[in-house]
């Protein structure tokens, strides 16, 4: 029974000590913090900017699809079916900002990064390509090769190479 739980616990272990596990668990909490700072942004900064031309929040934008629509003090219906669009409409610009910052400030970036990684790892496993002297020296064996012919005999027509 012992020998079991060990397996388990060093499994679970082992599952736990995995790198994208951890990596995953950093993202989620970043994730978390960055989300707090779209969220500021959207409200300090988008939803006066759309306030303009309306109410500062967005929350408030709202179409009355059966009514008479009512609201109370507070601010939620007591009568008719309300289609709160603002909410959306907030919820929406908060997903692309985020998604705007995460591309720009952090995919792209890596993968710019990756892409010269692989290219520098390419250039040097790649062998060096040949001088112009060493395929010079190739074509002038292998003109001599074609020369001889199959017996390995040099035609007396044909002038030597120099």
């Amino acid at each position: 029974m012992s020998e079991k739980t060990t397996g388990i616990l060093g499994g679970f272990k082992a599952f736990l000590m995995r790198g994208n596990v951890i990596d995953l668990a950093v993202a989620v909490v970043i994730g978390a913090a960055f989300t707090n700072i779209v969220n500021s942004v959207v409200k300090g900064v988008i939803n006066p900017i759309v306030g303009a031309f309306g109410t500062k929040d967005l929350d408030r934008y709202a179409s009355c699809l059966k009514g008479p629509c009512t609201r109370n003090a507070a601010g939620e219906v007591t009568k008719g079916v309300f289609i709160q669009w603002g909410s959306v409409l907030s919820a929406s610009l908060t997903f692309l900002i985020t998604a705007a910052v995460v591309y720009f400030l952090m995919l792209l970036p890596m993968k710019r990064w990756q892409d010269r990684q692989a290219a520098r790892s390419s250039a040097e496993e790649k062998p060096a390509e040949p001088t112009e002297i060493e395929l010079l020296a190739q074509i002038r064996d292998a003109l001599t090769e074609q020369r001889r012919g199959p017996s390995g005999n040099t035609d007396s027509s044909v002038p030597a190479p120099r």
